[in-house]
């Protein structure tokens, strides 16, 4: 195997005094175990038998490896059980994906909270169970974030691993400080189970940099009827509004400039789409960190998330550039790709060399079942 590093889609504008971490996330990571190769949903009073099945770091995870394996140096603070799925994730996200978990701290007698996820007909169906991490007994995390490029906050009402009342986030005044120090803050957000969708929960917009929901949430808290409504209205309240559209790509709308973008789906077929909304967002960064033009970084996060849906998981199937190198040369000498992809891709041959060197593929285990040798 290759020694040579993965390659550093930040290399050109690294400079001496750069913060030590690219993106710095906050959240929580579950253990995912993730059935796959059902012919249909679980029917009630049977046993349904899956063809596959994995376990990995999920929930925030998912980002923080997408960010790792595309080569931007990636900070993570969360709070890890003791028991064996804490181990794992921790082993898995520090060892295996070589993130920086020296925020994140180990909580004695807290169990982790466990996703199990069933893939079928293209969607998957969850079931979550976790309780809410007991506040640090000193200063609670993250209360200063380290110095970043960037960061990526989960913005909404419901704290998603407690099964207690939902309530408001008590550690979002990080993205106020992270912003006031330099930091761009991008900022997704989940699903509100309340139905409320209320536009204050979105208030730290005014700290963001960007702001990348999916079509539903977009319409939702903008009372709007279409995506690209939606991104124009939220473009009044952050700088740069990305709306992804599931398998019809995804719109953004720069407030500054006043450019918009829109950019296709590849056509692919989904075998698991858990994460690949995280996925989106990590390419999407990359892009941005990099200085890219605004159709690319669509692009680009659009590619990262049509390579994960075709694996399953959500941190398992997130790509890193030897998947992408591959998928571009396939495609360019493959005579059945559409001669708009090979344009609108045609900028990986600057970040690609021509003959792609065999990089190491750091991987976590895809089980909880083995050990690292």
């Amino acid at each position: 195997m290759d020694d040579q590093p993965v390659l550093d889609p930040l290399g050109a504008v690294r400079a001496a005094g750069d913060p030590a971490t690219d993106v710095y996330l906050t959240g929580t990571v579950f253990l995912d175990i993730i059935f796959t190769g059902l012919d249909s949903a679980p029917v009630r009073g049977t046993e349904s038998w899956a063809r596959g099945m994995g376990s990995s770091p999920g929930g925030v995870a998912n980002m923080a490896t997408a960010l790792a394996r595309l080569g931007l140096h990636t900070t993570l603070a969360a709070a890890f059980g003791d028991d064996m799925y804490g181990d794992y994730c921790w082993e898995c996200l520090s060892q295996g994906e070589g993130i920086d978990l020296g925020p994140s701290r180990r909580i004695p007698g807290w169990h982790s909270p466990v996703t199990v996820s069933m893939a079928y007909e293209g969607e998957r169906t969850m079931v979550s169970h976790g309780h809410r991490a007991p506040p640090p007994e000193q200063e609670p995390v993250p209360a200063c974030p380290p110095p970043a490029r960037a960061a990526v906050a989960s913005l909404g009402q419901r704290d998603r691993a407690s099964d207690e009342e939902p309530a408001p986030d008590p550690d979002r005044e990080w993205v106020a400080r992270a912003a006031a120090h330099g930091t761009k803050v991008f900022a997704d957000v989940g699903w509100d189970d309340t139905g409320r969708w209320d536009p204050a929960d979105l208030a730290e917009l005014c700290h963001c940099a960007a702001f990348l929901p999916n079509a539903e949430e977009a319409m939702r808290y903008t009372r709007t009827t279409s995506p690209r409504a939606a991104a124009h209205a939220l473009a009044e309240l952050v700088p740069l509004a990305v709306v992804t559209l599931g398998a019809e790509g995804a719109v953004a709308v720069d407030a500054g400039s006043g450019e918009t973008a829109e950019v296709p789906a590849l056509i692919v077929d989904a075998l698991d789409p858990t994460g690949a909304g995280d996925v989106f967002v990590a390419g999407f960064v990359t892009g941005s960190l990099a200085g890219w033009p605004l159709p690319d970084r669509l692009a680009f996060g659009s590619l990262c998330a049509a390579l994960s849906v075709q694996e399953f998981g959500g941190s398992l199937s997130a790509p890193g550039w030897p998947e992408v190198a591959a998928w571009w040369t396939r495609a360019k000498a493959d005579p059945a790709t559409p001669a708009e992809a090979l344009r609108r891709y045609a900028f990986l041959d600057a970040l690609i060399p021509p003959a792609p060197r065999r990089w190491p593929l750091p991987r976590a285990v895809p089980t909880i079942g083995f050990r690292p040798a």
